[in-house]
């Protein structure tokens, strides 16, 4: 397997500390809000590289962690006259609800700051000791002059690391560069007892010590969108290394920010959209199989049209699998004979071109096409007198390949499928009742939903257009 690390900027062959085991740290949200479609990109990005991995045979540690203390969490907090705990505990909720929609698998463990503050104050005191970080007036800084390979994550020199901060330039720092570990309470404020005042951590020490403690001190992968190579994740590398004396992980992947119409998505261009809006909309598949079109380090663009060409696509696949269920119910035959035979051992080779583009870097958009492939050659050689032995392993290598992907490929899951089955068998009842009118009334419905209703001996089928 062959992989991109950031680290290095280059592809490398993929080798685990540890034989058969993955350790995986990917940055959570910040919960203050519902996340946006660019937030999910990198939930399902690196969900779907999880899967590959425990489909090649490791065992994966997945860690992802809940920032639940943040400027942002207590200003609102305050604006509701609530806890920033019962404030995060909303939106915590919130992320669950969007993630399970998205056919994301769990974490092994979802840390929260606020349940890490005395791994953060013995990390802080270690980098203190060990002459990497000073106090001034409470405050605790690291200090980047101390760290003669600061910048080698995001290739910046010192001089040129005030742009990208998440903090303000402070005139107490020693270093401009310098960045927050621990800064006392203002007014209003949560804190937590410390040895150098009643406070907070800073942004950055909360993953070097929720990584450190879930993982080890040196982890395999590293993984975010790459709006944190700096400053975030050049901090995580330069405080770990500091304190635990090795390197921090092996390697680091990033995936490309999501562009809205060709812009970058903000709320003061007026295109900021949540997932739970977009998932609403387009339905939670289509924003996951839209996603994985494209590979995780390439620019992407989200537009209305480009969701609506996703769920086509994603339609072309369901409706695959439901004739290969619907011939299924339906065959006579049992027996394999040697031409379905010969057409299985063809069918090995889209598996193998499935595998080989993961295997490059998790290139999900080469494996989906891997995955149109199959399709095209299942609609050509599946028919009435299929067997079901045949139509069964065709079946399973669909759902393996997809299911690998997080796809689901089920007509009976998708919402806009239960509007449809509703509709059909509203076109039944009208022809029943003799009501043809109504009856074609419906037909015309589901014709401009691309959807073709067929009356056969077995009864009513329907499927998407292609």
């Amino acid at each position: 397997m062959i992989v991109y690390n950031t680290l290095t900027k280059k592809k490398e062959k993929f080798k685990t500390i540890e034989e058969n085991k993955v350790s995986m740290y990917v940055c959570g949200p910040t919960v203050y809000n519902f996340i946006h479609i660019g937030n999910a990109r990198t939930y399902i990005v690196f969900d779907a590289v999880r899967r590959y991995f425990k489909h090649k045979g490791y065992d994966v540690t997945y860690v992802q962690n809940y920032t639940d203390i943040d400027d942002r969490i207590i200003q609102r907090a305050n604006e509701e006259n609530i806890t920033s705990l019962a404030f995060a505990d909303r939106y915590i909720m919130e992320f669950e609800k969007d993630i399970e929609a998205l056919n994301i698998l769990a974490a092994d463990f979802y840390p929260r700051v606020t349940s890490e503050i005395s791994g953060i104050v013995e990390m802080i005191t270690t980098l203190i000791e060990k002459g990497f970080a000073y106090e001034i007036n409470g405050s605790v800084y690291f200090d980047t002059s101390k760290s003669p390979e600061y910048g080698k994550l995001s290739r910046r020199d010192l001089d040129s690391q005030e742009a990208g901060f998440r903090i303000d330039i402070d005139d107490e720092k020693k270093h401009p560069g310098d960045f927050i570990l621990w800064k006392p309470k203002k007014d209003g404020e949560p804190y937590w007892e410390s040895p150098w005042s009643e406070g907070r951590p800073g942004w950055h020490i909360e993953c070097s010590v929720m990584a450190k403690r879930y993982l080890g001190e040196n982890i395999d992968i590293h993984a975010g969108g790459e709006d944190l190579v700096f400053p975030h994740h050049e901090n995580e590398i330069a405080q770990s290394e500091a304190a635990n004396g090795k390197p921090f992980a092996n390697y680091w992947f990033h995936g490309a920010l999501l562009n809205i119409d060709n812009q970058k998505m903000s709320k003061s261009l007026g295109n900021f959209f949540t997932l739970r809006d977009v998932g609403d909309e387009f339905g939670y598949d289509v924003v996951r199989f839209f996603i994985l079109s494209s590979h995780y380090r390439s620019a992407m663009n989200f537009t209305r049209e480009s969701l609506a060409a996703a769920g086509n696509g994603l339609m072309r696949i369901k409706q695959c699998h439901s004739n290969i269920k619907y011939n299924l119910e339906n065959t006579k035959n049992s027996n394999i004979t040697k031409e379905e035979l010969a057409l299985l051992e063809k069918s090995d080779k889209f598996h193998k071109d499935f595998e080989a583009s993961m295997d490059d870097d998790f290139n999900t958009a080469d494996a989906i096409s891997a995955i149109f492939e199959f399709v095209r050659f299942i609609n050509k050689n599946m028919n009435a007198d299929s067997s079901s032995g045949f139509l069964e392993k065709l079946c399973k290598k669909l759902e393996l390949l997809s299911n690998i992907l997080g796809l689901v490929i089920s007509k009976e899951e998708s919402a806009d499928s239960k509007e449809i089955e509703e509709l059909v068998a509203a076109r039944t009842q009208a022809k029943k009742d003799k009501n043809f009118a109504l009856a074609d009334e419906i037909r015309e419905k589901l014709t401009s939903m691309g959807v073709t209703v067929e009356d056969t001996r077995q009864g009513v089928r329907w499927y998407f257009n292609e």
